[in-house]
């Protein structure tokens, strides 16, 4: 067997990783070289900004709805009610909770609930009709609910495997602005931002829903809490 195409190839990649260690090598030199100034970076963020319950109401809802999420508004006292009436407007019979969601919100529904942990595979989350979870924060102007793994709204895995999310916000905890959102989270937390369903283009710029998440949100707000 002739082996000299090997060794070329062998050869050819011993070249390619020297030259790549050589450049790599020239640049921690010129970096270590280099002065290191402080880098200030600037926050100067508009922030501060107020609306009323019903304007801010108004504002995350159409921003959610331009997502093609489906929004529900109702009192803290309906909320089992209202998620109860969303799993079975979808037919759910299966659904992954939080090991902290408040279980007084699942009073209206009657199938399976599974509460997730670490054991709990992919596969499994895969074959679960719903996810229901809280949330940490919500920004009225981009439409945007921030997860940040609280016990209450669980791993990532879990809020993005399934493909029904119901999400629950608490309309006090929606600001007008980003900054002022970011500012209710722990940066220790892992955070997960979500705007409407997953969705993306393919290469005809056709939307394509469901990819990277779940394809349908459905977002309970609760209007006095």
């Amino acid at each position: 067997m002739n082996s000299a195409p090997d060794n070329a190839r062998s050869t050819a990649r011993d070249t390619v990783g020297s030259a790549r260690d050589t450049v790599l090598g020239r640049i921690r030199d010129a970096l270590a070289l280099a002065p290191t100034p402080a880098v200030v970076v600037p926050r100067a963020y508009r922030t501060g900004r107020a609306l009323p319950d019903d304007e801010r109401l108004a504002l995350f809802s159409d921003r959610l709805l331009d997502y093609k999420a489906r929004v529900h508004p109702c009192t803290a006292d309906r909320t089992a009610e209202v998620v109860g009436e969303v799993l079975r407007e979808h037919s759910v019979r299966r659904i992954g909770v939080p090991a902290g969601l408040d279980a007084r919100w699942l009073a209206g529904y009657d199938g399976e609930a599974r509460r997730d942990d670490a054991d709990v595979t992919p596969a499994q989350l895969d074959a679960l009709d719903a996810v229901v979870t809280a949330s940490a924060a919500g920004c009225a102007e981009t439409g945007t609910i921030f997860l940040d793994g609280s016990p209450g709204q669980g791993r990532r895995a879990l809020s993005l495997v399934p493909d029904l999310h119901v999400c629950v916000v608490d309309l006090s905890t929606v600001e007008v602005g980003v900054p002022e959102a970011v500012a209710r989270l722990v940066p220790e937390r892992p955070t997960t931002l979500i705007s409407g369903p997953s969705a993306t283009s393919d290469i005809e710029l056709e939307r394509v829903e469901g990819v990277h998440g779940p394809r349908t949100l459905v977002v309970v707000i609760r209007t006095d809490a």
